[in-house]
Protein backbone atom coordinates (compact mmCIF):
# COMPACT_ATOMS: atom_id res chain seq x y z
CA UNK A 1 0.00 0.00 0.00
CA UNK A 2 3.02 2.12 0.66
CA UNK A 3 3.83 2.46 -2.93
CA UNK A 4 0.34 3.37 -4.55
CA UNK A 5 -2.69 5.12 -3.29
CA UNK A 6 -5.23 3.72 -0.95
CA UNK A 7 -8.47 2.13 -2.55
CA UNK A 8 -11.49 2.89 -0.42
CA UNK A 9 -14.95 1.06 -1.25
CA UNK A 10 -17.60 3.53 -0.26
CA UNK A 11 -21.18 1.53 0.39
CA UNK A 12 -24.32 3.66 0.82
CA UNK A 13 -27.44 4.23 -0.69
CA UNK A 14 -27.54 7.97 0.43
CA UNK A 15 -26.08 9.60 -2.87
CA UNK A 16 -25.32 12.74 -0.95
CA UNK A 17 -23.49 11.02 1.84
CA UNK A 18 -21.69 8.98 -0.89
CA UNK A 19 -20.69 11.49 -2.97
CA UNK A 20 -19.23 13.63 0.35
CA UNK A 21 -17.17 10.75 1.72
CA UNK A 22 -15.55 9.84 -1.70
CA UNK A 23 -15.07 13.41 -2.35
CA UNK A 24 -13.31 13.67 0.94
CA UNK A 25 -11.05 10.72 0.43
CA UNK A 26 -10.21 11.52 -2.83
CA UNK A 27 -8.54 15.00 -1.53
CA UNK A 28 -6.79 13.36 0.93
CA UNK A 29 -4.95 11.35 -1.99
CA UNK A 30 -6.75 8.35 -1.91
CA UNK A 31 -8.33 6.08 -4.82
CA UNK A 32 -12.32 5.27 -4.16
CA UNK A 33 -15.12 3.62 -5.59
CA UNK A 34 -18.77 4.13 -4.58
CA UNK A 35 -21.81 1.31 -4.33
CA UNK A 36 -25.24 2.10 -3.85
CA UNK A 37 -26.71 -1.41 -2.23
CA UNK A 38 -25.04 -3.93 -0.52
CA UNK A 39 -25.10 -6.50 -3.54
CA UNK A 40 -23.19 -3.90 -5.30
CA UNK A 41 -20.73 -3.72 -2.41
CA UNK A 42 -20.43 -7.01 -2.07
CA UNK A 43 -19.54 -7.43 -5.99
CA UNK A 44 -17.33 -4.77 -6.00
CA UNK A 45 -15.33 -5.47 -2.56
CA UNK A 46 -14.48 -8.45 -4.49
CA UNK A 47 -13.63 -6.72 -8.39
CA UNK A 48 -12.18 -3.57 -6.52
CA UNK A 49 -10.13 -5.18 -4.09
CA UNK A 50 -10.13 -2.29 -1.77
CA UNK A 51 -7.95 -2.04 1.20
CA UNK A 52 -10.87 -0.04 3.43
CA UNK A 53 -14.47 -0.14 3.46
CA UNK A 54 -17.08 2.57 4.68
CA UNK A 55 -20.21 0.60 5.04
CA UNK A 56 -23.35 1.86 5.57
CA UNK A 57 -26.18 -0.10 8.11
CA UNK A 58 -29.22 0.84 7.28
CA UNK A 59 -29.64 -0.60 3.50
CA UNK A 60 -32.49 -2.18 1.82
CA UNK A 61 -32.03 -6.10 0.83
CA UNK A 62 -28.77 -6.26 2.46
CA UNK A 63 -28.02 -4.02 5.32
CA UNK A 64 -24.50 -3.32 6.24
CA UNK A 65 -23.94 -6.23 9.05
CA UNK A 66 -25.07 -8.95 6.55
CA UNK A 67 -22.99 -7.53 3.97
CA UNK A 68 -19.73 -7.65 6.63
CA UNK A 69 -20.95 -11.11 7.88
CA UNK A 70 -20.64 -12.40 4.22
CA UNK A 71 -17.43 -10.58 3.59
CA UNK A 72 -15.47 -12.36 6.63
CA UNK A 73 -17.31 -16.04 5.58
CA UNK A 74 -15.30 -15.46 2.50
CA UNK A 75 -12.51 -15.17 3.85
CA UNK A 76 -12.63 -11.27 3.34
CA UNK A 77 -10.63 -9.61 6.05
CA UNK A 78 -10.27 -6.10 4.73
CA UNK A 79 -11.11 -3.33 7.60
CA UNK A 80 -14.41 -1.87 7.91
CA UNK A 81 -15.58 0.93 8.88
CA UNK A 82 -19.84 1.09 9.89
CA UNK A 83 -21.67 4.85 9.19
CA UNK A 84 -24.98 4.69 10.55
CA UNK A 85 -27.84 6.23 11.96
CA UNK A 86 -28.01 3.98 14.39
CA UNK A 87 -26.21 5.07 17.41
CA UNK A 88 -27.26 2.70 20.45
CA UNK A 89 -25.20 0.68 22.51
CA UNK A 90 -26.33 -2.71 21.42
CA UNK A 91 -25.95 -1.35 17.53
CA UNK A 92 -22.30 -0.08 18.34
CA UNK A 93 -21.51 -3.90 20.00
CA UNK A 94 -23.11 -5.35 17.60
CA UNK A 95 -21.33 -3.57 14.57
CA UNK A 96 -17.72 -3.87 16.60
CA UNK A 97 -18.34 -7.77 17.71
CA UNK A 98 -19.26 -8.85 14.02
CA UNK A 99 -16.19 -8.11 12.71
CA UNK A 100 -16.24 -3.75 12.24
CA UNK A 101 -13.08 -2.02 12.89
CA UNK A 102 -14.86 1.17 13.78
CA UNK A 103 -18.33 3.00 13.82
CA UNK A 104 -19.30 6.23 13.63
CA UNK A 105 -23.06 7.93 14.02
CA UNK A 106 -24.50 9.73 11.55
CA UNK A 107 -23.95 13.09 10.91
CA UNK A 108 -20.23 12.80 11.42
CA UNK A 109 -17.42 14.96 10.84
CA UNK A 110 -16.30 14.51 7.75
CA UNK A 111 -12.52 15.55 8.64
CA UNK A 112 -12.91 12.60 11.05
CA UNK A 113 -13.99 10.24 9.12
CA UNK A 114 -10.98 11.11 6.75
CA UNK A 115 -8.63 10.79 10.00
CA UNK A 116 -10.15 7.59 10.90
CA UNK A 117 -9.46 5.86 8.05
CA UNK A 118 -6.21 7.11 7.97
CA UNK A 119 -5.50 5.81 10.97
CA UNK A 120 -6.84 2.10 10.48
CA UNK A 121 -4.92 2.19 6.78
CA UNK A 122 -1.59 3.03 8.53
CA UNK A 123 -2.73 0.05 11.04
CA UNK A 124 -3.25 -1.98 8.46
CA UNK A 125 0.23 -1.25 6.09
CA UNK A 126 2.15 -1.75 9.80
CA UNK A 127 0.38 -5.07 10.28
CA UNK A 128 1.22 -6.18 6.94
CA UNK A 129 4.29 -4.97 7.23
CA UNK A 130 5.44 -7.31 10.07
CA UNK A 131 3.76 -10.42 8.67
CA UNK A 132 4.48 -10.62 5.43
CA UNK A 133 8.15 -10.50 3.89
CA UNK A 134 8.62 -10.00 0.00
CA UNK A 135 11.56 -9.92 -2.71
CA UNK A 136 10.78 -9.36 -6.20
CA UNK A 137 8.31 -13.16 -6.01
CA UNK A 138 9.36 -14.70 -3.23
CA UNK A 139 7.00 -14.13 -0.38
CA UNK A 140 7.15 -14.79 3.40
CA UNK A 141 4.08 -14.56 5.07
CA UNK A 142 5.12 -15.15 9.07
CA UNK A 143 1.16 -15.79 10.03
CA UNK A 144 0.74 -18.09 7.92
CA UNK A 145 4.52 -19.58 8.10
CA UNK A 146 4.03 -19.93 4.67
CA UNK A 147 6.93 -19.41 1.63
CA UNK A 148 6.28 -18.96 -2.09
CA UNK A 149 8.14 -17.90 -5.37
CA UNK A 150 6.43 -17.38 -8.21
CA UNK A 151 3.20 -18.36 -6.59
CA UNK A 152 4.69 -21.40 -5.92
CA UNK A 153 4.83 -22.99 -2.12
CA UNK A 154 8.50 -23.58 -1.23
CA UNK A 155 8.77 -26.49 1.44
CA UNK A 156 12.17 -25.16 3.65
CA UNK A 157 12.89 -26.80 6.77
CA UNK A 158 12.86 -24.63 10.10
CA UNK A 159 16.48 -23.86 9.83
CA UNK A 160 16.02 -22.52 6.36
CA UNK A 161 13.29 -21.17 7.16
CA UNK A 162 14.53 -19.42 10.13
CA UNK A 163 17.42 -17.73 7.99
CA UNK A 164 15.08 -16.49 5.02
CA UNK A 165 13.33 -14.61 7.21
CA UNK A 166 16.96 -13.31 8.77
CA UNK A 167 17.83 -12.43 4.70
CA UNK A 168 14.11 -11.07 4.16
CA UNK A 169 14.16 -8.98 6.80
CA UNK A 170 17.26 -7.35 5.94
CA UNK A 171 16.80 -7.50 2.04
CA UNK A 172 19.32 -5.65 0.44
CA UNK A 173 22.32 -5.87 3.20
CA UNK A 174 25.02 -7.90 2.89
CA UNK A 175 25.26 -10.48 6.11
CA UNK A 176 28.88 -11.47 7.25
CA UNK A 177 28.41 -15.63 7.89
CA UNK A 178 29.10 -15.04 11.68
CA UNK A 179 25.93 -12.86 11.96
CA UNK A 180 24.06 -15.32 10.22
CA UNK A 181 25.56 -18.00 12.21
CA UNK A 182 24.29 -15.90 15.73
CA UNK A 183 21.07 -16.12 13.76
CA UNK A 184 20.62 -19.84 12.98
CA UNK A 185 22.71 -20.36 16.19
CA UNK A 186 22.53 -24.39 15.83
CA UNK A 187 24.25 -24.22 12.36
CA UNK A 188 27.53 -24.45 10.91
CA UNK A 189 27.77 -22.18 7.90
CA UNK A 190 30.51 -22.89 5.32
CA UNK A 191 31.59 -24.45 2.27
CA UNK A 192 29.28 -25.51 -0.42
CA UNK A 193 27.11 -27.64 2.20
CA UNK A 194 25.59 -24.66 4.15
CA UNK A 195 21.85 -24.46 4.53
CA UNK A 196 22.28 -20.96 1.90
CA UNK A 197 23.42 -23.05 -0.77
CA UNK A 198 20.53 -25.61 -0.10
CA UNK A 199 17.95 -22.38 0.20
CA UNK A 200 19.38 -21.25 -2.86
CA UNK A 201 18.61 -24.49 -4.46
CA UNK A 202 15.16 -23.98 -3.36
CA UNK A 203 14.47 -20.55 -4.61
CA UNK A 204 16.75 -19.72 -7.33
CA UNK A 205 15.88 -22.05 -9.69
CA UNK A 206 14.02 -19.29 -11.74
CA UNK A 207 14.66 -15.75 -12.42
CA UNK A 208 15.66 -13.53 -11.07
CA UNK A 209 17.96 -14.86 -8.70
CA UNK A 210 17.87 -13.67 -5.18
CA UNK A 211 20.36 -14.84 -2.82
CA UNK A 212 24.11 -13.61 -3.86
CA UNK A 213 27.45 -14.52 -2.57
CA UNK A 214 29.70 -11.41 -1.36
CA UNK A 215 33.28 -13.17 -1.78
CA UNK A 216 35.28 -12.49 1.31
CA UNK A 217 31.83 -10.97 3.20
CA UNK A 218 28.96 -13.16 3.45
CA UNK A 219 25.74 -13.24 1.75
CA UNK A 220 23.15 -11.07 0.11
CA UNK A 221 19.36 -10.78 -0.44
CA UNK A 222 18.31 -8.93 -3.41
CA UNK A 223 16.51 -9.42 -7.03
CA UNK A 224 19.15 -7.76 -9.18
CA UNK A 225 17.53 -6.18 -12.60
Amino acid sequence: MSDRPAKVLVVDDEENIRFLVESALQLAGMETAGADDGRAGLRLASEYRPDLIVLDVMMPELDGFEVLHRLRDSGSRTPVIFLTARDSTDDRVRGLSSGGDDYMVKPFAVAELVARVQLRLQQTDQATKQTVLRCADLVLDTEAHRVTRADHIVELSPTEYKLLEHLLSNSGRVLTRAQLLDHVWDYDFGGDSSVVSYLRRKLDHVEPKLIHTVRGVGFCLRADR
